[in-house]
Order: structure tokens, then sequence, then C-alpha cells
């Protein structure tokens, strides 16, 4: 089967807020394993400099779980809560 025939979704997507310490030199905000996020960490990557309009898919994983953060700018996801 290609991938490409197969339509993936987010399944069971959640906000997660996450700590904010306000200073005057610039806000810090830390993610902690098991702390905020209920998962161990085994990769981390950035994705960057999409141009707009542009998809990123075309793989997918059978069993995946993952914390996505904007850094900057905006991303669209399919949602498919079950």
């Amino acid at each position: 089967m290609n991938i490409y025939d197969k339509q993936y979704s987010i399944i069971n997507s959640q906000l997660k807020p996450l700590p904010k310490i306000l200073d005057d030199r610039g806000n810090l905000t830390f993610i902690e394993s098991e702390n905020h996020i209920p998962f161990q960490i085994k990769r981390t990557y950035w994705i960057y400099d999409v141009p707009g309009g542009q998809k990123r898919e075309g793989h997918a994983y059978k069993k995946l779980q993952e914390f996505i953060i904007a850094l900057s700018g905006s991303f669209y996801g399919k949602n498919k809560n079950n």
C-alpha cells in the first residue's frame, strides 16, 4: 500500500499547559519528561523554514506519541479523536 493512498490523522490530541517563568531578561519555558510529557522522550527534531501552504506529510508510523510545539508561526494538523 502506498502511504499516500491512506488518510492519517492526529488521534487523542490535547492541549498541555507548560510552565512559564517571567523575567525582565526574557521568559523561560521548559519541558520535563514524565512531568509535562506523559511518555519517555526518544528523539527530538525541529522542522523550520517551511514555505507557507506547504504540507509536511508523506510518511507515517503505526504507533507514535508526539509532543508538538510551534516555536514560531503556526501549523495546521488534522484531528480525529475517537
